[in-house]
């Protein structure tokens, strides 16, 4: 393929919502299910998260175990994954755990509304900068930019914007869902996938292709997409 393979990884309560509706990062899954992402990172090439996340958490999105980036190095690979953020508009502090943590490379997808002096300040603290010369990011320009520079494999950590639209284009191979045994409720609260929504005779069809269950109560289930979707 001429873009990385790409995977979402989500953590869901029972009622499909990653986050309350105070949208602040709640704490879905449990410790079984944090070491299994850990996992997962340390076997992806990079990990992309959108606007929303990158703003409101900052996240670090780096390996927590000491013995999975020991294995990386020993590859011949960063002891983390790239990270990848992606937002019309980038205004996040400098000394974010975003940009600062972790030993990686950090790439930035934007657009015009995001100021020159922000995207030259970003540059001088070693963030690589794409930025398109439209309203919103081109996630296909994307998604082979990425595999230009070393992304072969990208795991998609949310929200459920950026999740939606990149399922909507149909550059998502695979989905991957821990299902806490917990309820949030919330007519606002996000899911997996949110953005505009799609009809009936566009909904995309999956094919389940495991299911796990973990005595902390959580299930796993890995589906891979069927179609492609035309834009």
């Amino acid at each position: 393929m001429n873009r990385p393979y790409t995977f979402i990884n989500v953590a869901m309560t029972a009622d499909g919502k990653i986050d309350t509706f105070e949208r602040k990062g709640a704490a879905i899954s449990s410790k079984w299910d944090r070491q299994r992402v850990d996992e997962l990172r340390a076997a992806v090439d990079g990990i992309l998260v959108g606007g929303k996340t990158l703003h409101d958490e900052q996240p670090k999105l780096t390996i927590k175990s000491e013995a999975l980036r020991e294995e990386r190095i020993q590859r011949g690979l960063s002891p983390n994954p790239i990270k990848v953020g992606v937002a019309t508009m980038v205004n996040i502090p400098l000394d974010s755990n975003f940009i600062k943590a972790g030993d990686t490379r950090v790439v930035i997808f934007t657009t015009s509304q995001t100021s020159i002096s922000q995207i030259e300040l970003l540059r001088a603290h070693g963030v690589e900068v794409f930025f398109d010369d439209a309203p919103h990011v081109d996630l296909n320009k994307m998604m082979l930019t990425l595999k230009k520079i070393g992304v072969d494999h990208l795991m998609v950590e949310g929200g459920g914007t950026v999740n939606f639209e990149l399922i909507r284009l149909g550059v998502v191979d695979e989905i991957i869902l821990y299902v806490a045994p917990m309820l949030f409720g919330g007519a606002t609260a996000p899911t997996l996938a949110d953005g505009l929504g799609l009809t009936r005779s566009d909904a995309v069809p999956l094919k389940l292709m495991n299911v796990e269950t973990h005595e902390d109560g959580g299930i796993i289930l890995r589906y891979k997409l069927q179609v492609t979707l035309e834009v």
